[in-house]
């Protein structure tokens, strides 16, 4: 695993982290460096584990660092932030940092070192509270802000129709050399799975939103959690 929730301070006071663009060449700089050292020892690569995870809580809620949020979202009282947008620039920009590093990885270290690279997303699963038409639709929509927000843009290069949708141009757009890029870079998708929920529907709130607001959902769940390594 190269990335899990944190990353050197300096990044953040330079240019604001996975809120830039910048970060992809650091990081592929990084993983590059990881590939060289360890490569000959591991087998499987993960670039970046649970980026959907990060973004929300480091760039919404605010609970894991480098902890921003704004008002009326967040559960902390953060000083920086805004989680109106936040959360879907730093998720577009670690998908772009993993396609950079699965890049150098399969040009310049695979043959060689006979190893896979993906990553790896947190999970729930959902199933709807009610058999009716709008809890349905909560229903997808909840796969498509927890899951299908990461593994939609390593399939077709692109984000769920229904994200588009509700986000507006919140949501970061890929051009087309990064979409190419995208597309398959992944030899597998970890799925780390933490809990399955019944979910309601929640009527979108017209007013200014955050993360969480667009999902608009309400869900129970129970906690249990698990790992799989699904390969493509």
């Amino acid at each position: 695993m190269i990335y899990q929730l944190d990353y050197p301070q300096m990044l953040e006071d330079e240019y604001g982290g996975w809120l830039s663009p910048r970060i992809v060449d650091d990081f592929t700089a990084f993983a590059d460096i990881c590939f060289k050292e360890f490569g000959d020892r591991i087998s499987y690569w993960t670039t970046i584990d649970e980026p959907n995870i990060g973004a929300t809580g480091s760039y919404d809620g605010g609970s894991i660092a480098p902890g921003h949020c704004s008002d009326p979202f967040g559960v902390t009282k953060c000083t920086v932030g805004d989680s109106t947008v936040e959360p879907y620039i730093a998720a577009h920009n670690m998908l772009l940092a993993h396609a950079s590093a699965s890049r150098l990885y399969r040009q310049k270290y695979q043959a060689m070192q006979k190893g896979v690279i993906g990553l790896s997303i947190y999970s729930l699963w959902p199933y709807p509270m009610t058999n009716s038409t709008e809890d349905l639709e909560a229903t997808n929509r909840c796969l498509d802000f927890f899951l299908e927000w990461i593994l939609e843009p390593l399939i077709s290069g692109d984000y769920p129709e229904r994200m588009k949708k509700i986000v507006g141009s919140r949501l970061p757009s890929f051009t087309n050399i990064q979409s190419e890029a995208i597309i398959g870079s992944a030899d597998f998708i970890g799925i780390n799975h933490y809990y399955s929920v019944f979910v309601n529907d929640r009527p979108l709130d017209k007013g200014t939103r955050d993360y969480t607001a667009d999902l608009s959902i309400i869900y129970k769940g129970k906690h249990h959690c698990f790992t799989v390594h699904k390969f493509l």
